[in-house]
């Protein structure tokens, strides 16, 4: 089985789809991931590296290149060398930041994509022929711009040929793995599920230990953007954070982004259909195992 991600930035590959990724080419897929911007316009965790901000230096995106390499390495994903794959080569569409942000007006940012955006997402489609096609939701999972603009493009590339599934946060598993939270690392702000964009998942994947631990190495492998709470320290930060959730499953680790608002490492992932029939379904669940949800039962 052929399947194909479609994320904004690097590092969304391993939080939203890490677990989905690894498991599925550890059972024989063949799994790529195309990013559709460097990364720009992120914050960075830990001091030695502040620097690189588009404010200061602008020399993230470059940085971050290499994050995205050793994530795919973690992850089994882009083949022999785990090479990213960037939509239009690296540089091409520059990360837009968020709503409001004057990123959004730069001539490259990805928001400003057109056309162009979609034919070379359409060729990469056409090249791969996936059987499935893994992107975020019509709201981009908590609104950024260049997640919309990763779901619009990907659903115009695809059309009806390709079958195309949506990941999002499932608000039952979020609150589980929030509840499960025992310790919150010194500085970080404990949250509730309210504090995170969260949608009723249709299909529930299970990560096993092998999954789990792929998709934390990939995490950890963002460094600049990612914070795990588990003793380690980096070249990038060299501050240790810990944290510690309960024995119930519900969540594996706690993790932050550069908010540091407190997350868990959930055991699960969960999507939404686009335009996946429920075959299509039913042969992803021969490589990973897949809970379908009563409501897709009923559509």
């Amino acid at each position: 089985m052929k399947l194909l991600f479609v994320h904004a930035h690097p590092d969304d590959e391993s939080i939203w789809t890490g677990g989905l990724i690894a498991a599925a080419a550890r059972a024989g897929a063949s799994v790529s991931v195309v990013t559709c911007t460097m990364g720009e316009l992120g914050e960075v965790i830990g001091e030695p590296y502040q620097g690189l901000v588009a404010d200061a230096s602008d020399q993230l995106g470059g940085f971050r290149v290499a994050e995205l390499r050793e994530a795919l390495r973690h992850l089994g994903a882009n083949g022999p060398g785990n090479v990213p794959q960037f939509l239009g080569g690296a540089g091409r569409w520059r990360d837009s930041g968020m709503v409001g942000d004057k990123g959004n007006g730069h001539q490259r940012a990805f928001i400003n994509s057109g056309d162009e955006a979609v034919e070379q997402l359409r060729a990469i489609v056409e090249q791969v022929r996936p059987d499935l096609v893994i992107t975020y939701d019509a709201d981009g999972g908590y609104g950024h711009p260049d997640h919309i603009r990763a779901h619009d493009i990907t659903v115009a590339a695809c059309g009806d040929r390709f079958p195309t599934l949506w990941a999002v946060t499932d608000w039952d598993a979020m609150r589980g793995g929030l509840d499960a939270i025992m310790v919150v690392p010194d500085s970080w702000r404990s949250c509730g599920v309210d504090d995170f964009a969260t949608a009723k998942g249709q299909i529930e994947i299970t990560l096993d230990d092998a999954a789990v631990a792929a998709k934390t190495a990939a995490m950890r492998a963002h460094a600049t953007q990612i914070w795990m709470a588990d003793g380690s320290v980096s070249e990038v930060n060299p501050q240790a954070a810990v944290g510690s959730v309960d024995g119930t499953g519900r969540a594996r680790a706690v993790w932050a982004l550069s908010n540091l608002d407190c997350q868990p490492m959930l055991a699960t992932e969960a999507y939404r259909l686009g335009t996946a029939t429920r075959e299509t379904i039913d042969r992803l669940a021969e490589l990973v195992p897949v809970h379908v949800k009563e409501e897709l039962e009923e559509n």
